[in-house]
């Protein structure tokens, strides 16, 4: 089984915002797989099931995953899901970095304002860059050894406002659109590999 976590703040405030890109390549890949999102209390997030499934991790082999915990608590719900699912190491916390790889098991989805809108880069065992969500996720898993996906949302914008602020503004559609078709090109590459 693979968690792919998609990074972003729920609510339709921050809905097509340059911080949702990662809500918005795990939704994108859930309507492809034709999966249905189902709020759970346990991870505090919504994950994406098959339709014909009632029990919540009945028989999924891929399970996107929101975290609902806003982004600056994200590793909460993905520490939550990765324990219910059994795919924690046994010994977290205990373990050296290391020894603790969980990249084959939780790819990472998330915006990037380091990389120029339009380009993606996928990694594993690297820092979170001053992501808070990615550090989220590192501080609760004691481990930086997952598969990360970082979306380029970095556009002339960003040298004219302060970085808090460009995240949580909306993409303009021009800049929605070759998102989108950047995630078609993510998702297919996912599927691959």
């Amino acid at each position: 089984m693979k968690i792919i976590v998609g990074l972003g703040n729920p609510g339709e405030k921050y809905e097509k915002t340059r911080h949702n890109t990662g809500f918005m390549a795990v939704d994108a890949l859930a309507r492809q797989l034709d999966l249905i999102w189902q709020k759970n209390k346990k991870f505090n997030a919504e994950i994406a099931i098959q339709k014909s499934l009632t029990d919540i991790g009945a028989g999924e082999i891929n399970a996107p995953l929101i975290p609902l915990t806003y982004m600056n608590n994200s590793g909460q719900a993905v520490r939550s899901a990765l324990s219910y699912y059994k795919l924690l190491p046994k010994k977290l916390g205990l373990i050296k970095q290391k020894d603790s790889d969980l990249s084959e098991i939780l790819t990472v989805i998330h915006d990037d304002i380091d990389i120029e809108l339009g380009k993606y880069k996928i990694s594993a065992d690297s820092r979170s860059g001053g992501h808070n969500g990615v550090q989220s996720i590192i501080n609760n898993l004691k481990t930086k050894n997952f598969q990360r996906v970082r979306i380029g949302v970095k556009t002339e914008v960003l040298n004219k406002i302060p970085a808090d602020k460009f995240v949580l503004q909306n993409f303009k559609e021009e800049e929605l659109n070759i998102i989108n078709n950047l995630i078609s090109e993510i998702i297919n590459e996912l599927k691959r590999g």
